[in-house]
């Protein structure tokens, strides 16, 4: 399998963690859908990262139907999703405020970098930067009350999105969520990036690299 897309990407970054987790095997191929755009428009159309070319040549894209995927060819050896109801059901919440949160804040950047400063539109960012707060208030609230610390066997998926979407927002935007105002934040992605499936997939230009 291959893997295409720029680990810049919070949804790039969450497949490649996760398919580490799952112990599944692939190529990541750095290719931008930017400065390589039609690069990527030979192996995907749409020009949508995450891509992901399978076996037999089908093409997928959009991170959480990849990881859907995923799951099926682990085959239940490993999961990073719970079984039960109850917990299925907090780790579904996780993992929608996650990607509320990576969403928020690539907006705000495309806003900052693709857009002229004096087409700004500031009650629109006022809004976008409003809901990434929120995600992030539910998320800290979460932690607060269910203390987590990951390891490369007990995290799960909303933990995996957790821990990327912030790491994303801190790297890209830096100062408009305070670290030091989500103090349960900041401690899980610190734990979650010094797992070795974390540091394989740096977040930047580079290429995944499996440890072993």
């Amino acid at each position: 399998m291959q893997l295409i897309g720029m680990l810049d990407s919070p949804y790039v970054r969450r497949v490649a963690i996760s398919m580490q987790l799952l112990d599944l095997r692939f190529e990541h191929r750095s290719v931008s859908v930017f400065s390589t755009f039609e690069q990527f428009q030979q192996i995907n159309p749409v020009v949508k990262a995450p891509t992901l070319i399978c076996d037999d040549g089908t093409v997928l894209m959009d991170s959480t139907l990849i990881l859907q995927y995923a799951e099926a060819l682990a085959n239940s050896e490993r999961s990073l999703l719970p079984t039960g109801i109850a917990a299925l059901q907090r780790a579904l919440r996780t993992i929608g405020l996650a990607l509320a949160a990576c969403e928020k804040s690539v907006q705000i950047v495309y806003e900052h970098k693709l857009r002229p400063a004096e087409k700004l539109h500031e009650p629109w960012l006022n809004r976008v930067t409003g809901q990434l707060l929120a995600a992030y208030g539910e998320l800290e609230a979460d932690l607060n009350s269910a203390p987590s610390s990951p390891t490369s066997k007990t995290i799960d998926q909303g933990g995996v999105s957790t821990a990327v979407a912030w790491h994303f927002t801190q790297q890209m935007l830096p100062g408009l969520v305070p670290a030091s105002e989500y103090p349960a934040l900041r401690e899980f992605s610190a734990k979650a990036e010094a797992l070795a499936e974390f540091i394989a997939a740096p977040h930047g230009a580079g290429t995944y690299y499996r440890a072993d």
